[in-house]
């Protein structure tokens, strides 16, 4: 009992009173940066802490394998550790294996590491194209079909009345989904919506197994509520029974997976199914300024039907931040050119790359970026791609690091005994330049900063303690920080946060997309820069260019969402031919200009050797070779790839321009202060040797 009031320490007085609502229905609408995580933790600690409930009688689900890691990590330091925090398929997996056997008399079916091979054999049979992107339309077609509990028979129908965009006629999808659930069955395999369907038949027909699960699990949580589909609301109903044990967290207006079948009427409509039910709404935001709230609300104030009763309005609780920023380009590269130049700048600054991301709204657009980062040597990462611990390296890493908890003598620093564990598979004091090699290097170090971590909360611990953490984030799919720019759609940004967010290629026809064609999609692609603006801490800017290639012709427009949040003082509020003739007149000095013909630069590599393409080298061969020959030596010196030195471009940029002071020498694209204080003096000497006297 004596835990209760720590519990409370740190609350508001919305917060708490979620916290303390006594067990039944309770409906917590959170905005986003509310504090919805530590609400609920701390809900589920107190219900614990207070004997309501045993720590094992709580299920908690969620959405996605990282928020349950989260919340389970949460529930540990909270005292609350026999918690099950799972995402549904995991829930359900978990039940499926026990009650099986018990239903079918035989071991549950494994989950097929292969559905796409059978959705092609199946559009196969039907007679439809069997290439990659028509099998992965399908499969989608098939996923929504199940997540809204629509049978092969009866998709025609359903897809008409939703509104699906279907890739092939209706009557042949069925014909696929159909064809498909025979091979699946066939080969006694499940998907991960059979997870969730035979969970919800299980215990929907078998009233004993129903009450001996109901008997186990007393009090349910679920997060991110608006998100909930069909079959999940199902699965949930099924778990419940006529209970009201139930906590829900969500926002309406975050809904952003309703092409999934999502959809926030379970969320919108809980007080009425459950009259008695606690209804808090958290407003207060602690995660963003002043300025980015104030640019939250009015996206979506905007909004258009927003149910009743979910219109939250976010009130910013932080010190006030800098004026969100918007910025209008020619073309696609010069837009990706400008942000990595603002990247490169917050991070002299101290906002660290980890802390930064770019997002867009399909994952098509991201090469531009990755491109414009690349070549100004600024390591990023794709969310979206590898998990952490299924990296080769990381594997590699933790096997290493489990033998040598048994062997290696421990000088009582974790963070040093991890470093030099690791030294064992590539880890080096300093860090590639980019590519592959960057990727392993950031994971390795991200290891590193995990057991600095774990030395600061738990300074006694070893390397046995480190690799028990490792193994538990592994099993939950909590990775550490891996410092690099982030770059994510906005889908899969939803949850995250950083300090300062880049909201890229806001366009017509990509934000919202050209497929949104009903009132209703084109809401659901305003909430999805709602969700976009609210992951910004402090810095935020919006963007887009009106060209998609370099030189091409201005055809764009700027998003609708976008039009009313441009301030009418800014430059971006200006129109296009306006700016353009303006441009014409006086042009901008922040530009970077051609030091030949004094021509505006946009590309990239024109933008490092500060002119343009066609404009006349006057690069010292003679000096270029003697830098190339020096950055072998330097590169063989530090066992390095030599373009981890400097790259071809910045040595030609440097025999061209011929920096006589350190200041020169930095204006150079791609020399920063690490490269300066590395190589400056060498490379000015040779420079200066060149020089006739």
């Amino acid at each position: 009992m004596a835990e209760q009031p720590r519990l409370l320490e740190g609350l508001d007085p919305e917060q708490r009173e979620a916290v303390v609502a006594p067990r039944g229905p309770v409906c917590v609408l959170a905005g986003a940066g509310t504090g919805k995580t530590r609400t609920i933790t701390h809900r589920i600690a107190y219900l614990v802490q207070r004997g309501l409930v045993a720590p094992q009688q709580v299920l908690a689900v969620t959405f996605t394998a990282r928020a349950a890691g989260e919340m389970r990590t949460r529930l540990r330091a909270l005292g609350a550790a026999g918690v099950q925090a799972q995402t549904f398929h995991a829930a359900a997996f978990r039940q499926l294996r026990y009650f099986w056997p018990r239903v079918h008399d035989s071991q549950a079916w494994p989950l097929t590491d292969n559905k796409f091979r059978l959705v092609m054999q199946a559009a196969g049979r039907v007679g439809l194209p069997t290439e990659k992107e028509s099998v992965r339309d399908l499969a989608g077609e098939i996923e929504w079909s199940k997540a809204c509990l629509v049978g092969p028979e009866q998709y025609p129908a359903a897809a008409a009345a939703g509104g699906r965009d279907a890739p092939a006629p209706p009557e042949q999808i069925s014909q696929v989904f159909a064809a498909y659930e025979k091979l699946k069955n066939g080969a006694q395999v499940l998907d991960f919506d059979d997870l969730l369907l035979h969970t919800a038949a299980i215990l929907e027909e078998h009233p004993e197994i129903a009450e001996e699960f109901r008997d186990r699990y007393r009090s349910f949580v679920v997060d991110e509520y608006q998100d909930v589909n069909p079959l999940q609301q199902r699965v949930l109903d099924a778990w419940l029974g006529k209970r009201d044990d139930l906590t829900v967290v969500g926002d309406a207006n975050q809904t952003i997976y309703s092409f999934a079948g999502a959809a926030p009427k379970w969320l919108v409509g809980f007080p009425r199914r459950f009259p008695e039910a606690t209804v808090v709404r958290l407003e207060r935001d602690y995660r963003s300024t002043p300025q980015v709230v104030a640019l939250a609300n009015q996206v979506i104030d905007a909004a258009r039907e927003r149910p009743s009763g979910t219109r939250l309005r976010l009130v910013g609780q932080r010190p006030d931040g800098p004026r969100p920023n918007f910025a209008e380009f020619d073309d696609e590269p010069a837009e990706a050119h400008a942000i990595a130049h603002k990247i490169a700048k917050l991070a002299k600054q101290g906002v660290a790359l980890s802390e930064m991301a770019i997002l867009f709204r399909v994952n098509a657009q991201s090469e531009v970026y990755e491109k414009a980062l690349a070549d100004a040597e600024i390591p990023y990462q794709v969310r979206g791609g590898e998990r952490f611990f299924a990296r080769t390296e990381v594997r590699q890493a933790m096997v290493t690091l489990r033998a040598a908890a048994s062997r290696y003598e421990q000088s009582g620093d974790l963070p040093a005994d991890v470093r030099e564990v690791l030294t064992e598979v590539g880890l080096t004091d300093e860090p590639p330049a980019g590519g592959a090699a960057r990727e392993r290097w950031e994971s390795l170090i991200a290891l590193v900063e995990l057991a600095e971590e774990l030395a600061a909360t738990v300074p006694e611990a070893g390397l046995a303690r480190y690799v028990t953490e490792l193994d538990v984030r592994a099993e939950s799919q909590h990775p550490p920080t891996v410092e690099g720019v982030t770059l994510a759609s906005l889908h899969a940004a939803k949850g995250l946060e950083w300090d300062a967010v880049f909201l890229a290629g806001l366009v017509e026809g990509t934000l919202p997309i050209q497929h949104a064609d009903t009132p209703a999609a084109v809401e659901e692609e305003r909430r999805l820069l709602y969700v976009g603006v609210t992951r910004a801490r402090e810095h935020l800017q919006l963007s887009w260019a009106l060209s998609r290639t370099e030189g091409g012709r201005r055809y764009r427009r700027r998003s609708r969402f976008v039009y009313n949040l441009v301030p009418d003082d800014h430059p971006a509020a200006l129109p296009a031919k306006v700016k353009e003739r303006e441009t014409v007149a006086a042009p901008s000095k922040a530009k970077p200009r051609c030091r030949v013909c004094n021509a505006t630069l946009v590309n990239t590599m024109d933008i490092k050797l500060a002119r343009c393409s066609d404009c006349p080298s006057d690069v010292d061969e003679g000096l270029l070779e003697q830098l190339k020959a020096w950055r072998s030596e330097r590169a063989r010196q530090l066992k390095v790839p030599s373009y981890v030195v400097f790259t071809d471009a910045t040595l030609t940029a440097i025999a061209e321009q011929r920096p006589s002071d350190e200041a020169e020498l930095v204006g150079i694209s791609g020399i920063g202060a690490s490269k300066l204080r590395k190589f400056g003096s060498d490379v000015l000497a040779l420079v200066q040797a060149g020089r006739p006297d």
